[in-house]
């Protein structure tokens, strides 16, 4: 029986262990406060992330890291970015000498403009060559919920993204591999950004060109700064790009969308996050992007003035007025 260990457990960590649990892997999720892994393990449910959804019996829960990761064929971190770094660390001691790491977190991280693949080479050199990243337009609860969906694994080394898409496959959770993690990476994590907007968007009953405009004039924005860090600009056009892009900017289950439409209503940046156990990846990712933005010296529009309002307190009702008045430029311009 084929085994993995599923490191985080929020929302998007308990779909992909149960997903892979029901395919009939052997599968431990880990929870790191013990008093919550044990209640998911008794009540054979995450009440908390993902409630409704039963564990099935090859689903364990542990708060033991050395549980979770000791001889496990593949390692799914589905962290915090933030806190992806700190979680490597403790994985170090227990990493077998031929795991593959998958990440499917979806960040920058702040201060030292890491993805999360680089982090994980860092903290465990000994696996670098065994480094993937998941991404796609990839909704927890649909996914949980049977809905049949798709995702690209990329890793530099095509036999590691091979094996992880084997691992991940189910029948209704198609995965492709790609060999640009740079792009699969940044695709994910910067398409947070542009969900924000688009949640100002639909707050304020803009309509659907707006959103349409905005949603493109973002892929363009997204792609200039991938190009710029040394991704393939195609991939901003597939799964880890427009895809995600689509289902953040619409589903009403996406965190940062929501994120945005409150915004709109003029509700506070601070009492949004404090009202929500979820993290929204977008508001730290807009401080990383920039940052990114300016070392590579790449215009980034969108994301600055989304930085201006959530951390510099500008009227969202302001931004696309702003956004429509700069000086007129080529369509694709920083990208050819």
């Amino acid at each position: 029986m084929r085994s993995v260990g599923v490191i985080g457990s929020g929302a998007w960590g308990t779909t992909l262990a149960l997903l892979l649990a029901k395919s009939g892997v052997d599968t431990v999720l880990w929870e790191h406060q013990a008093e919550r892994a044990a209640a998911m393990q008794q009540q054979r449910e995450n009440t908390l992330f993902l409630p409704g959804f039963p564990f099935p019996a090859s689903l364990r829960v542990t708060a033991d890291i050395a549980e979770a990761a000791r001889g496990r064929e593949m390692l799914l971190l589905v962290t915090p970015s933030q806190r992806m770094r700190e979680n490597a660390r403790l994985l170090a001691p227990y990493l077998g000498k031929s795991a593959i790491l998958v990440s499917a977190s979806k960040g920058i991280e702040v201060g030292g403009l890491k993805r999360m693949t680089e982090v994980l080479a860092e903290e465990l050199p000994q696996a670098r060559d065994r480094v993937a990243a998941l991404s796609g337009p990839n909704i927890a609860r649909e996914i949980a919920e049977g809905k049949p969906t798709a995702a690209v694994v990329a890793a530099v080394i095509t036999e590691v993204a091979v094996e992880a898409r084997t691992l991940l496959t189910t029948q209704s959770f198609r995965i492709y591999t790609a060999n640009d993690v740079i792009g699969v990476e940044l695709g994910g994590a910067l398409k947070n950004i542009i969900a924000i907007g688009a949640g100002f968007n639909d707050g304020m009953g803009y309509g659907d060109n707006a959103k349409a405009a905005f949603i493109t004039r973002g892929i363009a924005e997204m792609a200039r700064l991938g190009l710029a860090a040394g991704a393939n600009p195609f991939t901003f056009t597939g799964l880890a790009g427009i895809g995600d892009l689509i289902a953040t900017c619409a589903s009403p289950l996406s965190r940062n969308h929501q994120l945005g439409r409150r915004l709109a209503a003029g509700e506070k940046l601070e009492a949004i996050l404090a009202s929500t156990r979820t993290v929204a990846e977008g508001v730290t990712t807009t401080k990383a992007a920039l940052q990114l933005a300016a070392r590579y010296h790449v215009d980034m529009p969108i994301t600055r003035q989304l930085s201006l309002v959530l951390f510099e307190g500008l009227d969202p009702r302001k931004v696309v007025p702003e956004l429509m008045m700069r000086d007129p430029k080529d369509e694709m311009e920083g990208m050819v």
